[in-house]
């Protein structure tokens, strides 16, 4: 198998980015304090890993106000869809191939 078959994509693949778009890929969107909830990461940690997210366009985030409180909501791309999908098929040849 080529290396480049075997390659992860590291945008996706940091586990702390890993956890947020598999909170995400369960759910069609979420606001942030769900995500740190779930994710058990800090709030400046979460919010520098949505902006790499968002800046590689694996991630939409809206920044709106819910009676009078700043509310934001994170939603995955169709791209981001894909690739944490593509991710995790690759874990599974990456361990089917240890298995053999």
């Amino acid at each position: 198998m080529a290396d480049e078959q075997l390659a992860l994509d590291r945008l996706v693949h940091e586990p702390g980015r890993l956890a947020i778009l598999t909170v995400l890929s369960s759910v069609s969107d979420a606001d942030f304090l769900f995500l740190q909830r779930t994710t058990g990461l800090t709030k400046g940690n979460l919010s520098s890993h949505l902006g790499k997210l968002e800046d590689g366009g694996l991630v939409t985030i809206e920044k709106r106000f819910v009676r009078k409180k700043p509310n934001t909501r994170i939603e995955l791309t169709d791209d981001g869809k894909r690739r944490v999908a593509h991710h995790w098929e690759q874990l599974e040849r990456l361990r089917q191939l240890g298995a053999s």
